[in-house]
């Protein structure tokens, strides 16, 4: 199944097809093999959209408290961590990010919950989070002080839960469309430390080989020369279409941008190695000093412009037909090929990226595995 995402910016439409199996971790899990609770996971590697990175299930009748602790890091600001339920998905628990800040729905007994609030979370830095269920209350800790706190109390006769608890980091298994706040469930971020239910459980991964996370990090996005993104846009053909990079461009080697219109040949690219190349039809050679860089497809030329100094501009007339796309494939971190073949991937890491005035995200992207949205090596 094929999900959209489509942001207006300017008259810019991008429109990103997240290739994924059903709408939920539901069905049959397929455990590949078995992981430890307390290892490091990298929850954004890649597999069907909602299904968890790995998961677990233990009887109620062999835990005293339901409690999970765990260490947390991302600097991204929306995504899914944590899921639990009973009753075989009946009621659920699901811990996310929005806008940085912790995020519960719960399902109890017929009722749902949804409350958010706390410190933002996606600074880089690693945070203790324990998730408790203390009677009629739904408890997250942050650092050892209360960030969110949760009652729920049903007016039916409360029974004694008893049968299957089920756990899952970076994915639900339930349907989405239950949750009542919706949200893209893709999130660069490292779990470890897991303290899972005070009780040592094996858990399955959905994935042969578990990621490893950088032991250091800072904000970005990070190619490590193996694959690239790739964005599907849409134009209004009156709206100049700009798209600005920010990054140590000396450090940069590879295909940094590259457009194909569609049923076009290639049509732009930029590349970087000891110095920048700037490529539409013909080429010309920046010098790598620079820290950030603007392109401007207007109706009759290129503009580029270095860190916002007009003396470092370039402009280029063209013929209308090459900058006047209305639709096509845009790429970040590799040379477009035919069908959803690239090359020359790029190494390095892209501090920021907008189209349009837009942070771009990447998570949002078809992107290889190998990409960190959010974060890059430090």
């Amino acid at each position: 199944m094929a999900v959209f995402w489509k942001a207006v910016a300017g008259g810019l439409l991008l429109t990103v097809s997240l290739l994924g199996g059903p709408t939920a971790g539901q069905g049959s899990l397929r455990g590949k093999k078995q992981v430890s609770g307390d290892s490091v996971f990298y929850l954004s590697q890649a597999r069907d959209l909602w299904r968890p990175l790995i998961h677990t299930a233990v009887n109620l009748s062999e835990i005293n408290s339901i409690k999970s602790s765990f260490q947390f890091r991302t600097y991204d600001p929306e995504g899914l961590i944590f899921y639990g339920d009973t009753k075989n998905g009946e009621d659920w628990f699901v811990l996310s990010l929005m806008n940085g800040i912790p995020l519960m729905q719960i399902s109890k007994e017929g009722m749902l919950v949804s409350v958010e609030g706390g410190l933002k979370l996606n600074d880089g830095k690693w945070h203790t989070l324990e998730v408790s269920n203390q009677g009629k209350f739904v408890i997250l800790e942050v650092d050892g002080s209360t960030g969110l706190k949760v009652g729920m109390q049903s007016q039916q006769t409360e029974e004694v839960i008893s049968g299957g608890l089920r756990l899952a980091l970076g994915g639900i298994l339930i349907e989405k469309e239950k949750m009542i706040v919706q949200f893209k469930p893709q999130m660069d971020a490292c779990v470890r430390h897991g303290s899972w239910l005070n009780i040592s459980i094996p858990w399955e991964s959905e994935v042969e080989e578990l990621r490893h996370c950088y032991q250091n990090i800072r904000p970005g996005s990070y190619f490590s020369g193996t694959g690239f993104a790739v964005f599907i846009f849409q134009t209004d053909e009156y709206a100049a279409l700009r798209v600005e990079l920010w990054a140590d461009f000396r450090q940069m080697n590879g295909t940094i941008l590259s457009i194909k219109p569609l049923q076009k040949e290639l049509e732009f690219r930029v590349e970087a190695s000891k110095n920048t190349e700037v490529h539409l039809k013909e080429k010309f050679i920046l010098k790598s000093t620079f820290k950030k860089l603007l392109i401007t497809f207007s109706k009759s030329e290129l503009k580029v412009l270095q860190d916002g100094d007009e003396s470092q501009s370039t402009t280029l007339s063209v013929n209308p037909e090459l900058t006047t796309w209305r639709e096509g494939l845009l790429a970040i971190g590799g040379l477009l090929g035919e069908g959803e073949d690239g090359s020359h991937f790029l190494t390095g890491c892209l501090e920021k990226i907008q189209v349009q005035g837009r942070d771009l995200d990447l998570d949002l992207a078809v992107k290889h595995m190998s990409i960190s949205s959010h974060s890059c090596p430090a």
